[in-house]
């Protein structure tokens, strides 16, 4: 099922040693609207939507992987060469305790990724909508931190980041008019 080559989606560049960029940016690592939830959720919802979209949830949750690849890499060339003082200043100190440098599934304020972040309710067009809101609320959040980054190396990842969010919440909504062509015919999937 999957083909994995050694390169980033996208090249991941950073321009200097800025743990409070990476502060924010663990919160599409680990939170709630971040590329963790998309990927599950997407897989997640395969098992109820028709056959028509399930290849579609599919190859949107690889992608939201790949993402996840890219912010782990961005996280961490933003914190390589951090010193203790740069850590406190961020205020990443409860996480470098915790974790040292290594990555750690949580939000920009320090909570651990939750389950319930994988929303699911079984009904293809409430589900779709879900997604579609997923990907306008990560489009969102990667606009926040490019707006409070000065990093205009990391600020071209973020932005194909962003730009793809869009694209994701595009397709969605052409399987919502697919399915909805349907949905006068049959009330239950």
């Amino acid at each position: 099922m999957f083909v994995y080559e050694k390169k980033l989606l996208y090249p991941v560049k950073v321009s200097s040693c800025n743990p409070k960029l990476a502060k924010y940016l663990i919160e599409q690592y680990g939170g709630s609207d971040g590329e963790l939830a998309a990927a599950l959720r997407y897989l997640n919802q395969r098992y109820t939507i028709p056959d028509k979209v399930i290849g579609l949830l599919t190859d949107i949750a690889m992608e939201e992987f790949s993402h996840l690849e890219m912010i782990a890499t961005m996280v961490f060339k933003l914190t390589k060469d951090a010193t203790p003082d740069q850590i406190r200043e961020a205020g990443l100190e409860p996480h470098y305790v915790n974790h040292g440098s290594s990555l750690y599934y949580e939000n920009a304020g320090g909570i651990p990724f939750n389950a319930s972040y994988i929303a699911g309710k079984g009904d293809p067009i409430a589900d779709l909508y879900e997604d579609i809101a997923a990907e306008e609320k990560a489009r969102a959040t990667y606009q926040y931190i490019i707006d409070l980054s000065d990093d205009p190396d990391l600020n071209d990842g973020l932005k194909f980041l962003r730009e793809r969010e869009i694209v994701h919440g595009q397709r969605f909504r052409e399987a919502v008019e697919m399915l909805k062509e349907n949905y006068s015919t049959r009330k239950v999937y």
